[in-house]
């Protein structure tokens, strides 16, 4: 932010990861923007599974691989570079602008929340600018203009007080992990529906217009099946891939631990046994009524040979928005500007809990513009970005905060 050109910057302490906040207010008169993005990212575990160390960026087959090139350092990086070259040129930024980085976004941000709660004055904009999405493929600019709601959970079973001789012990107790593996395979009906009752009572239809707009996109279903590599696809019945993965909401098992994970035999029935499980959320869904349903659906299904504790790790609302306010039909000439491309308007199956916030507490427009690529690895071994993407990214964000100027 200094090489940027930022003078008054500081380091936010918070109960966890310190805030990065930075402004420049020195062109009256000229729109107010506030970019948001975090620092903090995702285990880089399995580590062997790098090709070059996680946190050594490497530059390759025209990528730049590190942990966070995609989510979220390198698309922060992108607007630095952007705003640097425009306060070098002109000496100083052609609008006002805050910068707030964050280090909880994978976890749920809740000392950023507090601090916005706190400073509600002080981060005052006339819109929110993000890039902490994706484009929809090379060589497509993509605007996001709606993102799934994200409920995390964790659950504990315990049946015997210790872990027990599967020999002496077994056929006659309890084993929480397969009381485990039967909830979550009742989850699920065989058209892919989430049997929790009540699940999709409020989930709002899109019209026909926005389905076949949606659809219309140059979307490649053989890039989506290289890029997850399995051998075969499901999904809930009725609804398109696209419509799957952006305007459909999901319950998926995130993790399933317990007993013995060591190297050869041990027979054990173990004392307890761990899920974790999220649902993604789409318009209409409320997080905590979301959240009351799925316990209760859980308890209901579990044996009475386990006891059960549940908790809800974080919660966040989806959000969608109109798109058709000036500032993104700025954003959508910019990244023409930048990628000799015309931008289209995305959703995104993803969640950034921090724009639904701000979108309800400021009522400003959310623009989010993402330079990362659905096949980059995110949240997993040798995550990457494309070079061309960076830097046509820099251009078109120098055109973009240059262009808003004028609004």
């Amino acid at each position: 932010m200094r090489s940027a050109g930022f003078q008054s910057i500081e380091i936010v302490p918070t109960a966890l990861h310190p805030l990065v906040y930075a402004e420049s207010l020195n062109a009256p008169g000229k729109p107010t923007i506030l970019f948001y993005g975090h620092y903090d990212v995702q285990p880089a575990e399995p580590l062997h599974l790098w090709t070059t160390p996680a946190f050594e960026p490497t530059v390759r087959n025209g990528n730049i691989y590190a942990r966070g090139t995609a989510d979220d350092k390198g698309q922060v990086h992108i607007h630095l570079k952007a705003l640097q070259a425009l306060h070098q040129i002109g000496g100083e930024f052609p609008i006002n602008i805050k910068i707030l980085i964050e280090g909880e976004e994978e976890v749920g941000s809740v000392s950023l929340w507090n601090f916005v709660q706190k400073n509600k004055e002080k981060l005052k904009a006339d819109a929110l600018v993000v890039s902490d999405t994706s484009m929809l493929g090379k060589g497509v600019p993509s605007i996001t203009y709606g993102l799934r709601g994200l409920n995390y959970y964790q659950i504990e079973l315990t049946g015997p007080r210790r872990d027990l001789h599967s020999g002496v012990y077994g056929g006659a107790v309890p084993n929480p992990l397969a009381a485990l593996a039967e909830l979550f395979a009742k989850l699920h009906d065989k058209n892919f529906r989430v049997t929790v009752p009540g699940f999709y009572d409020n989930v709002k239809q899109l019209s026909k217009a926005e389905r076949k707009a949606l659809n219309a996109l140059p979307w490649s279903r053989k890039t989506f099946q290289e890029a997850v590599g399995a051998p075969g696809y499901c999904g809930e019945k009725g609804f398109t891939t696209v419509e799957q993965l952006w305007i459909r909401p999901t319950l998926e098992l995130n993790g399933l631990w317990g007993g013995y994970q060591g190297e050869g035999a041990k027979t054990v029935i173990p004392s307890r046994a761990y899920a974790k499980f999220s649902t993604r959320l789409v318009p209409g869904q409320d997080p905590q009524r979301i959240a009351k349903l799925v316990e209760k659906h859980v308890r209901k299904l579990l044996p009475k040979t386990v006891t059960c504790k549940f908790e809800v790790l974080s919660t966040g609302k989806p959000w969608s928005a109109p798109y058709h306010a000036p500032i993104f039909q700025r954003a959508q000439a910019a990244l023409q500007k930048g990628f000799n491309q015309k931008a289209v308007f995305i959703r995104e199956g993803g969640s950034i809990p921090f724009v639904t916030q701000m979108y309800d507490t400021f009522e400003v427009p959310c623009v989010l513009i993402g330079f990362g690529l659905p096949d980059e690895n995110a949240h997993a071994p040798d995550e990457h970005l494309y070079l061309e993407n960076y830097f046509s990214g820099i251009k078109a964000i120098a055109h973009f905060y240059q262009d808003l100027a004028t609004l």
